[in-house]
């Protein structure tokens, strides 16, 4: 749960500096150092930390398909925070995703 709390974090930033790239910055400076990005880059090494810790838990071989579960959150948050649409392409995308996370994560406890 750790590690995809992290995975889950880190998407939450990612479409936190899709906000800020999209808005129009008076300059350079303003356009990297505003609070969004601020807190997207705290919210990373927050999830980065959380990762390094996930690992004690977590085997390093499934550390890559649990990341892979991010996929489907950044393309959910988009959905609803920045108004982008899913196609059907990204729907079967996703479900792949979220069947071949649980079969090797089921397939790892058994």
């Amino acid at each position: 749960m750790i590690f995809i709390g992290s995975v889950f974090i880190s998407s939450v930033s990612q479409v936190i500096l899709k906000t800020s790239a999209d808005k129009e910055h008076k300059s350079i400076i303003k356009e990297y150092l505003n609070l969004r990005v601020i807190l997207a880059y705290g919210m990373f090494f927050a999830s980065t930390v959380l990762t390094v810790i996930a690992y004690k838990f977590v085997p390093l071989s499934l550390g890559p398909v649990l990341e892979s579960s991010g996929y489907v959150f950044v393309a959910v948050l988009s959905c609803f925070f920045l108004k982008e649409r899913l196609t059907k392409k990204q729907i079967v995308g996703m479900i792949l995703i979220v069947v071949g996370v649980v079969t090797v994560s089921l397939g790892r406890t058994i």
